[in-house]
């Protein structure tokens, strides 16, 4: 194979250890810390860790190893590794990253914003005595309609502003001097916050009982389907799988890597992160259950609502040091926010750089700036309810589809096999058959009936009571456009053959 100057110029990292903090930083994000705990909770407490486990070792980890071993032998982005598997399905990659870019970025951003508004408000427990009212009415100002878009709210446009300047600060120094170090930064510090919020909330009074109701076992609840679907749902969303990034991010190991142990590590750490941080928010909900005299069922809520009502309800009411707990609780969740923002942003400044050669201080400043302007939309008072509804759309049926047809071009069209071979060849853990049975049938089948369950749902009723109208003007066409913009960029030639960007090990 004729030598490529390109290739012997792409980044690596500089330590492995670099390399498993990134993904491990990008897979753990703000859904790890309020929306597993929830799910545990309602889907029958530590039964729920059955179906969760069993979908991490079915569908988690087998995807994770399809990602990172493709990055590895392919040697580019998302874009640039399916193009060199077949041009026929180069847009796949481009769709991924791009309406992960321009759209779980724009309102991720905003929700970051949030965390900065609020870690500033924990100084002085600036929502009151009702959280709800300041959440909603006075912080957000929310509208009565997505299509009443209101005013922008300046608290979180400057807040934006910071987050899109953190996120264009780190990807503009490069993988080793950006992206790396700041997760060898980021990762040891949530991992020391989270540890911090969960040994000081387990002594309060009532975190016992509180962590009983989020992990007291309720095995009846294992035949009901929807329990299951909730988990390998979660599994799914949780490990940053079919957003472009794991691929990128293995594009930058050296030849000498252990694809299958890395994987593990990776998807077990995300994993067990979430489980951790559950103590510390139900211990929480407990002690502030025992001091109301209320039930734990009573208070709890889920998603945005327990982060930025019940929670700061309840560290007002913590008996000592609130406001040191309040500025740890959404520090840790600005942390959090900020690596898996940068992982978004790292897979689509490769893909643009392998494709179109572009430099990375440019195509990073441009699309830090497009990044901010497309957010704003979700900082006017109608932003929660065009958050709601595309993060809905993107992530039920965007990433399940793409994650679908990853799925069948792997499997039947590339061959597990081939890629099995290269993955075994490098790794000391080994993979067999399974894995291609897992790729070729059983994961396509279960994101399939996920995707059903979320079209029956659809059908049967409305998302969120909005009006079809909106549904179908901000939810669905949002991805008919990306897919459209991804479809236009996949028909430019490349300057270098993708095929040619595969080294010969």
């Amino acid at each position: 194979m004729r030598e490529n100057p390109f290739i012997h110029h792409r980044p690596q990292w500089r330590t492995h250890i670099g390399f498993l903090l990134a993904a491990i930083g990008s897979a753990i994000g703000l859904g790890n810390i309020w929306r597993f705990p929830y799910l545990c909770y309602k889907n029958g407490g530590g039964a729920f860790l059955i179906p969760y486990f069993i979908a991490l070792f079915v569908v988690g980890l087998p995807l994770m190893i399809l990602e990172i071993g493709l990055g590895h032998k392919m040697r580019g982005s998302a874009p640039a590794t399916f193009a060199g598997i077949s041009k026929r399905w180069e847009w796949l990659g481009w769709w991924q990253v791009i309406f992960v870019m321009f759209g779980v970025m724009f309102y991720y951003s905003v929700i970051i914003s949030w965390c900065v508004n609020y870690f500033a408000f924990s100084f002085n427990s600036a929502w009151t005595n009702d959280p709800n009212n300041f959440f909603f009415k006075e912080f957000l100002m929310v509208s009565e309609s997505p299509f009443k878009i209101g005013n922008l709210r300046t608290p979180i446009v400057f807040s934006l502003v910071i987050v899109w300047f953190l996120n264009w600060v780190i990807v503009f120094k490069g993988v080793q001097k950006g992206v790396e170090r700041a997760n060898k930064v980021f990762m040891p510090l949530l991992f020391l916050l989270t540890a911090i919020i969960v040994f000081w909330s387990i002594r309060l009074p009532g975190a016992k009982e509180g962590i009983l109701v989020y992990l007291r076992p309720d095995f009846s609840r294992l035949k009901d389907i929807k329990v299951w679907i909730d988990a390998f749902g979660q599994i799914f969303f949780t490990l940053s799988v079919a957003f472009g990034i794991m691929i990128a991010y293995a594009s930058y190991l050296p030849k000498r890597s252990q694809i299958v142990r890395d994987s593990f590590i990776i998807a077990v750490s995300n994993c067990f992160f979430s489980l951790f941080a559950g103590f510390g928010v139900f211990s929480v909900l407990g002690y502030m259950a025992h001091t109301t005299s209320a039930g734990v069922k009573d208070i709890v809520s889920q998603s945005i609502g327990l982060a930025f009502v019940v929670y700061p309800k309840a560290i007002s009411m913590l008996p000592y040091f609130s406001s040191l707990f309040g500025i740890i609780f959404f520090g840790t969740l600005v942390i959090a926010g900020l690596s898996s923002a940068i992982s978004i942003m790292e897979a689509f400044t490769s893909a643009i750089i392998d494709k179109f050669h572009y430099s990375r201080k440019i195509v990073v400043s441009v699309i830090s700036i497009l990044g901010f302007l497309g957010s704003l939309i979700f900082a006017t008072q109608a932003g929660l309810l065009w958050l709601d509804i595309v993060d809905h759309f993107l992530m039920q049926y965007g990433l399940i589809i793409a994650a679908i047809f990853e799925c069948i071009l792997i499997g039947w069209i590339y061959k597990t096999k081939a890629l099995r071979n290269h993955i075994n060849h490098y790794s000391t853990w080994q993979i067999k058959r399974w894995w291609d049975v897992s790729i070729k049938f059983i994961i396509p089948l279960i994101l399939l009936v996920l995707l059903i369950s979320s079209l029956r749902a659809e059908f049967l009723k409305p998302y969120g009571g909005y009006p079809w109208l909106s549904i179908i003007l901000i939810g669905r066409d949002w991805l008919i456009y990306t897919l459209f913009f991804s479809i236009i960029v996949a028909a430019h030639p490349w300057k270098i053959d993708p095929k040619d960007r595969i080294l010969s090990f």
